[in-house]
């Protein structure tokens, strides 16, 4: 075998792991993550259990929390998730629920302000 197909047939792996399917994104890398316990049959949070910096590891602690779960915890429909979030990395659970709590609410009432046009200031008799 020539020296030149040995080199043509040479895949080098990237610096990010692109290779292998693990390419990550600085922010991916450096973000926090809320790891949040949810039921899917009922809809109820148990809000946010730990949060963590970096979406593999927020990942990576998805699934060992996923691997301790007690079967009968799962058939009652509790799950985990992760969110993106601007909380730090080792926020108490208590007060990232409360924070991502807060911060939905204020999602959810800028969203009902920009979907009824009665709610909005812009809107009048005049207009």
């Amino acid at each position: 075998m020539s020296l030149e197909i040995a080199f043509s047939s040479f895949i080098p792996l990237a610096p990010d792991g692109a290779a292998n399917g693990l390419s990550l994104t600085r922010d991916e890398l450096t973000s926090s993550y809320a790891i949040i316990r949810h039921n899917v049959r009922t809809y109820r949070s148990a809000g946010v259990i730990a949060v963590v910096r970096g979406k593999q590891n927020a990942e990576a602690e998805l699934k060992n929390f996923e691997e301790a779960q007690d079967s009968s915890d799962r058939h009652e429909g509790w799950r985990y998730f992760i969110e993106k979030t601007e909380l730090k990395a080792g926020t108490d659970p208590a007060e990232a629920t409360d924070a991502r709590q807060a911060d939905l609410e204020v999602r959810e009432s800028k969203a009902l302000k920009e979907s009824d046009p009665s709610l909005s200031p812009r809107s009048g008799p005049d207009r």
